[in-house]
């Protein structure tokens, strides 16, 4: 109820485009290419905007699966849905879930969720945060006090949410390098997408 007293009239930040997110990352490391989401899928999630990548290293190697969406306001129905929920919902089974440090530009680290998920045999990892409004959160119940907070005191809840999946094939602790590897590339273009 708060979240839609205090949105009437909401901010909404001028920003570029998802798709305008280079499709090579990392001096040429990082190639990727678009795999749009089903129309039932997009409408499902309200997203304002979104990019649904699979990009790879050097053309060789594990995929890793990028997906950014963003909402321009969220509101009753339409905020940001939790992997928590969506993976399960998919088929994925959570096998483990834990935190993963990153270090982004300006010499910062940030902290995100990784899920270890199984789906049959196949196993992946997955990290996930929530960025916007200068912020990058792991945990939900901050992300929506942050949400409200900002509602009140900046009359904004823009957000998104980046999700990130790559394949175990047998070695957690490569997959996890790989992760690493490929979101700190991966930041100061979101720095540069998502609206702070």
């Amino acid at each position: 109820m708060l979240l839609h007293t205090t949105s009437h009239g909401e901010l909404i930040v001028p920003r570029e485009p998802l798709r305008d997110l280079p499709y090579t990352l990392g001096n040429g490391a990082w190639n990727g290419e678009e795999r749009p989401l089903q129309q039932r899928i997009v409408q499902s999630v309200q997203v304002s905007d979104y990019t649904n990548r699979v990009y790879l290293e050097n053309s060789k190697g594990a995929p890793i699966q990028l997906y950014i969406g963003y909402y321009a306001s969220q509101q009753t129905g339409d905020t940001i849905h939790s992997p928590k929920n969506c993976l399960p919902g998919s088929g994925w089974d959570p096998i483990r879930s834990g935190y993963a440090t990153l270090a982004v530009p300006g010499g910062h680290e940030v902290v995100v969720n990784e899920y270890v998920i199984q789906h049959d045999q196949d196993k992946e990892l997955v990290f996930y945060w929530y960025h916007g409004r200068g912020r990058v959160i792991a945990s939900e119940y901050a992300g929506k006090f942050w949400m409200v907070k900002d509602a009140i005191f900046r009359n904004r809840t823009d957000g998104a949410l980046v999700r990130l999946i790559t394949p175990i094939n047998g070695d957690e602790a490569q997959a996890r390098a790989r992760l690493v590897s490929f979101a700190e590339v991966l930041f100061p273009d979101l720095d540069e997408l998502i609206p702070n």
